[in-house]
């Protein structure tokens, strides 16, 4: 029974304790929790809403200048297949555009005069086409597949358009030329880099989307993003086996430098040559010990002194 007799002198006790001295009982204990529980971070700054500016403006009566995002157009003479897009020619398409405008070069958004010339040369001179790759995606989002076209023109700029297979033909639903830097396909939507001529270090970045009310792709969202500084590539090492590789002599000429170069000789490692010891000659104590009389030194100094003697 005492356990139960001292609960409720404990609880007596924790309810005199004040405020202040419960929360400084408090943060020892806060302190020694796991680093990856969570924390503050601090205070939050006031939400402020947008602030409209000018709403005196007068409303707007005149149309805007027409960039042509949402201009769309028949290819003339152009067939689809059954297999779909995937069967049509892409350079028969770019040609058939090419033939329908009086110009031979498509608008403002169309090629240049020396590139059509290509153009028309792509089946006698393949390699020479402007042409590029084409690929395929459904962009609309109605299960069938839009062909997506490039064609290098001048200026090292680059012409994008986009077909949509429509009553057996194709209409384009998009088109743009632009100095690009990559072109990515995430989703349905068509991103465009191009480089920004007047900001250095900097890029526009355009996401072309189709628009169900429009019936083609526009420009959803247009952007200019800062782009860091490509490191250069790091040089290439030398092939394994090279014996230039990590000699500093090797880019240095020696001698004539019109003479032709002689053969190098082998290197071979030379080992240090040992310490010789002084040689010792047998004492006359020597040839005491020898059990078959004296040495060689002594074998040929004896005649020597012999014929000395005579």
């Amino acid at each position: 029974m005492i356990p139960h007799r001292r609960r409720p002198a404990v609880r007596r006790a924790a309810r005199l304790v004040p405020p202040v001295a419960a929360a400084a009982l408090l943060l020892p204990l806060a302190a020694c929790g796991n680093a990856g529980e969570l924390r503050g971070a601090g205070a939050t700054p006031t939400a402020v809403g947008p602030v409209r500016l000018w709403p005196d403006l007068p409303p707007v009566t005149a149309p805007p200048l027409d960039y042509g995002e949402s201009d769309t157009r028949r290819v003339p003479g152009v067939r689809v297949p059954e297999g779909g897009v995937r069967d049509v020619d892409p350079v028969a398409v770019v040609r058939a555009e090419l033939a329908a405008v009086a110009d031979g070069q498509g608008g403002a958004d169309g090629v240049d005069e020396r590139t059509a010339r290509a153009v028309r040369r792509c089946g006698t001179e393949p390699e020479a086409c402007p042409v590029l790759r084409p690929y395929y995606r459904d962009l609309t989002g109605d299960g069938r597949e839009e062909l997506i076209l490039a064609v290098r023109v001048a200026d090292q700029q680059v012409a994008v358009r986009c077909y949509l297979m429509e009553d057996g033909g194709l209409t384009r639903v998009m088109s743009t030329v632009e100095q690009l830097v990559s072109v990515e396909l995430a989703g349905r939507d068509l991103i465009l880099r191009a480089v920004s001529a007047g900001i250095p270090g900097y890029e526009y970045r355009t996401a072309w989307s189709w628009d169900a009310r429009q019936g083609t792709m526009l420009p959803a969202r247009d952007e200019i993003v800062r782009v860091k500084p490509t490191p250069p590539p790091p040089a290439p090492l030398p092939p394994a086996g090279d014996p230039s590789a990590g000699d500093p002599s090797a880019d240095q000429p020696i001698g004539d430098p019109g003479a032709e170069p002689e053969a190098a000789a082998p290197r071979t490692a030379t080992a240090p040559e040992p310490e010789r010891k002084p040689e010792r000659k047998p004492g006359p104590e020597r040839e005491a010990r020898t059990a078959h009389g004296p040495g060689p030194e002594a074998r040929t100094a004896a005649p020597a002194a012999v014929a000395g003697s005579r």
